[in-house]
């Protein structure tokens, strides 16, 4: 890696923490630059959010850790992957000396230990040894331990002695409420990509399960669920042993709300939609475009805020619909044809027909490349995995009343469906 002309530790609000300059045609207005251009910058677009920019006559490779910048300097044309890994490896250096933390006040509080590391990490800007078990033979000196950080050590040996005797860190005893309620929400999201022969070739379900507790003392909460989970990861209240042998969720809940589990499926997925999509070229200047969508959750339930976006070319300028149900329109800003369905019942079937116009040129045409056709849904009170929640048990010493409520939301992911 060739040497950095600068190394820069700045804050969130653009202040100058530490620095070290090795080279004499490094510009005094870099931190100024850097502030205005990066930390200050509106533009949310990749170039303007990239590690590596260019900015009077310099390369800034920057890395943010916390609410610290770390902003390394080079007017070569060194090796930016290289600049970016050793930014992480000075980072996890001075968190090995600073108990684990890493922020601006660590760095106020140890400047001079940073100076220190800084000297032997770089000399004239080539990086040498950054590896932590070697730098502490040479340099013997701690960093100085925050209150914050002795309040996470008090909290984490707190709950190291609640573990070993089988008390609850999460939850007090002392918790009381004139209404004991427990709220349940199982929301999946699918993910679905069908050929335009109608074949599925990809399809998954990704769920979670959604608490709000609102009960009191030290409740026992019995969950039970049907055999149809894959890929299962709970919150830490839950009783992994007892799930493990009987395949019931038992936990202690925290107070409020929190996720209890989440879950993946990727088999006996029940799609909630199925499209048949054709799209026809009429000559040079205009497409006909059919789409037949057909529900198949119960007729008992409704997808609410359906959108499906076909795309179309480039040089497409207005299209002609006529449709079964909802609202359609050509979106430039989107390049594709937009159809809004408030309400979609189960078990049914709409249909949309476009004529579609294009602004004719005597360039040659480019090759359309087809994108598939999107779909955004949401379908309360409906699995499209099959996962089922057969019960909702409370059991706490004083056998007080619980409200229980249970509820399903399917909607959309990645929904894709090829033409």
């Amino acid at each position: 890696m060739d040497s950095l002309g600068a190394i820069y530790f700045i804050s969130g609000r653009g202040d100058v923490l530490i620095q070290r300059t090795y080279r004499d045609d490094i510009d005094k207005n870099i931190p100024a630059a850097f502030r205005t251009n990066v930390i200050n910058s509106k533009s949310l677009d990749s170039a303007s959010t990239a590690p590596v920019r260019q900015f009077i006559g310099s390369s800034f490779i920057h890395l943010r850790a916390g609410s610290v910048y770390l902003l390394a300097i080079t007017r070569t044309n060194s090796n930016a992957m290289m600049i970016l890994q050793f930014l992480s490896k000075v980072v996890d250096l001075i968190k090995s000396y600073c108990h684990g933390d890493f922020n601006e006040e660590v760095i106020k509080a140890n400047f001079v230990l940073i100076y220190e590391l800084l000297d032997e990490i770089l000399d004239f800007g080539y990086p040498q040894i950054s590896e932590p078990a070697v730098l502490k033979s040479l340099i013997f000196q701690k960093g100085f331990v925050l209150e914050s950080t002795k309040k996470k050590r008090e909290a984490a040996a707190q709950n190291a002695t609640l573990q070993v005797t089988g008390a609850v860190g999460w939850r007090q005893d002392s918790i009381k409420y004139k209404k004991n309620e427990v709220f349940l929400d199982a929301i999946e999201t699918v993910n679905m990509l069908m050929s335009a022969q109608g074949s599925v070739l990809r399809c998954d379900v990704q769920g979670r399960v959604v608490m709000k507790c609102f009960l009191s003392g030290m409740p026992d909460v019995k969950l039970g669920l049907n055999d149809k989970l894959e890929d299962v990861t709970f919150h830490p209240c839950v009783n992994l042993g007892r799930f493990q042998a009987e395949q019931v969720v038992s936990f202690v809940p925290p107070d409020g709300e929190f996720e209890l589990m989440k879950y993946r499926c990727t088999e006996g997925i029940n799609l909630p939609f199925k499209a048949v999509v054709l799209v026809t070229e009429k000559g040079r200047t205009r497409l006909e475009v059919s789409v037949k969508l057909k529900s198949s959750f119960p007729s008992n339930l409704f997808a609410t805020n359906v959108i499906v976006l076909i795309p179309m070319p480039e040089q497409t300028a207005r299209a002609n619909f006529q449709l079964s149900t909802g609202k359609a329109k050509y979106d430039p800003k989107r390049g594709s044809l937009v159809w809004k369905i408030k309400r979609f019942a189960g078990d049914a079937e709409q249909s949309l027909s476009a004529s579609v116009e294009q602004i004719a040129t005597t360039r040659e045409k480019k090759a359309w490349s087809r994108p598939p056709m999107s779909m955004s849904f949401q379908i309360p009170m409906h699995s499209a995995s099959g996962v089922r929640v057969q019960y909702l048990k409370v059991w706490e010493k004083s056998s007080y009343k619980v409200d229980k409520w249970v509820r399903k939301l399917c909607k959309s992911g990645d929904y894709h469906t090829r033409f």
